[in-house]
C-alpha cells in the first residue's frame, strides 16, 4: 500500500531490500522523485571527507542530527554512524 510521505514507492522499496534505514530508503525515494534519479547522484556537498574532520566537529555533526550513543564513540565509529545515517 503507497504511503502518502513516500513519493517514489519502487525506490522506496528497492533500498529497504538492500538493507537501508527507513529513514534514508525514503530520503533517497523523494529526492529521486522530486530532482530525476540522475541529478540525485551529482548533488555531491562541498565539505571534505568525514576522515578529515576533526573528532570534535564529527560530534556536532552527529548531534545535529540525533545519533544515538554519540558521546562515547570513538573517532572512526562517528564517521561510521555518520556513513550509515
Amino acid at each position: 500500500m503507497p504511503r502518502a510521505q513516500i513519493k517514489d514507492e519502487k525506490t522506496y522499496r528497492k533500498l529497504r531490500d538492500k538493507g537501508e534505514s527507513k529513514e534514508k530508503s525514503a530520503r533517497i525515494a523523494n529526492a529521486s522523485a522530486n530532482r530525476g534519479k540522475k541529478n540525485v547522484g551529482r548533488k555531491g556537498g562541498k565539505n571534505p571527507s568525514y576522515d578529515d574532520w576533526t573528532k570534535d566537529e564529527l560530534l556536532d555533526r552527529a548531534r545535529e542530527i540525533g545519533i544515538e550513543g554519540r558521546s562515547s564513540m570513538n573517532k572512526s565509529e562517528l564517521v561510521k554512524a555518520l556513513r550509515d545515517h
